[in-house]
């Protein structure tokens, strides 16, 4: 396995400063320091390929070597050991890692490992744009503080295929004439594995799926409301057809896609003309803010349903 992650084609350093090869690192994969034993000179190797949004690096420190780290803030770490061991200090737990065996730290994890003398890992740098950016193409519902792998420690054998994945892109990054587009679709079909082999917070079922939930169409609507939400880009979203999604409001809300999203438009009109803090040049522009072009119909639905124009909440709350 180690022979395929990474070949001397792409080495930087060869029995060098540990704290030079250091100093690279944190340009190129990940901030951290290094504590080294002062009795000892190890020789430490490294080589590196950055691959579109990727950065693959396979590290060797040639001694005992203590890494930590605060957080790795934009960025998640896998890491394959490929030989020796190495010691992972987590929240209240501790796991002796051996060769075939995986590693993931997300962007919010402080990073405590110390390697073993003849410790040799292979680490593959994601930034957490990549991950967001497949859910939002697969629709797939990631909480609003990121994507987070539930589970940190898996053997290779348990993730089917992915090893043979990470060497093919190690063999394409080593090519002589490499090619963005075909980097950049690698790339995308690693993040794609990651969350799909893998234990994470993100919800894989997309809104057309059976388990879909009127909420997540609804909240798709809170996040867009200036926006122009038709029926039929609504369905689009909760990939189901125009005929489904009138039946589905009709039977949970009582109205049309088309009325709730109004009613839900002159609300935040209405809170943002009844909030003094909130910035608001003229009732006109706040109105074609939120699609209301017809001003004198938008004006007398909001009169209708609050009880005065909104001119007279505007001066009211300013």
């Amino acid at each position: 396995m180690e022979s395929r992650l990474l070949s001397e084609r792409s080495s930087v350093f060869h029995h060098a400063d540990p704290y030079a090869v250091s100093d690279y690192v944190n340009r190129h994969v990940g901030q951290h320091c290094i504590g080294l034993s002062h009795s000892t000179h190890p020789q430490a190797s490294l080589s590196h390929r950055s691959f579109a949004e990727l950065d693959l690096c396979r590290i060797s420190y040639g001694g005992s070597v203590r890494v930590t780290s605060p957080a790795l803030e934009s960025i998640y770490h896998l890491q394959v050991l490929l030989r020796g061991n190495c010691l992972w200090r987590g929240h209240r737990r501790e796991q002796h890692l051996v060769p075939g065996e995986l590693l993931l730290i997300n962007p919010d994890d402080p990073v405590d490992l110390t390697y073993s003398d003849d410790c040799e890992k292979f680490i593959l740098k994601v930034p957490t744009r990549l991950l967001d950016s497949v859910c939002e193409q697969q629709r797939w519902q990631r909480p609003a503080g990121g994507v987070r792998f539930v589970r940190n420690h898996y053997r290779l054998e348990e993730l089917e295929g992915f090893v043979n994945l990470l060497a093919m892109v190690c063999q394409e990054a080593e090519v002589s004439e490499p090619l963005p587009r075909v980097q950049g679709h690698y790339s995308q079909i690693v993040a794609c594995k990651l969350l799909t082999l893998m234990n994470t917070n993100v919800q894989r079922e997309s809104l057309g799926a059976a388990t879909a939930s009127l909420e997540r169409i609804l909240d798709y609507i809170h996040h867009n409301l200036k926006l122009e939400l038709s029926a039929e880009s609504l369905a689009e979203q909760a990939c189901m057809s125009v005929r489904s999604l009138y039946a589905l409001f009709d039977r949970t809300l009582g109205t049309t896609p088309g009325q709730y999203v109004r009613q839900r438009k002159l609300e935040r009109v209405h809170a943002c003309l009844s909030d003094a803090s909130c910035p608001v040049r003229s009732v006109t522009e706040l109105a074609m803010d939120y699609g209301f072009l017809h001003l004198g119909r938008f004006a007398e639905r909001y009169r209708q349903h609050f009880g005065e124009l909104p001119s007279e909440t505007l001066r009211q709350h300013r």
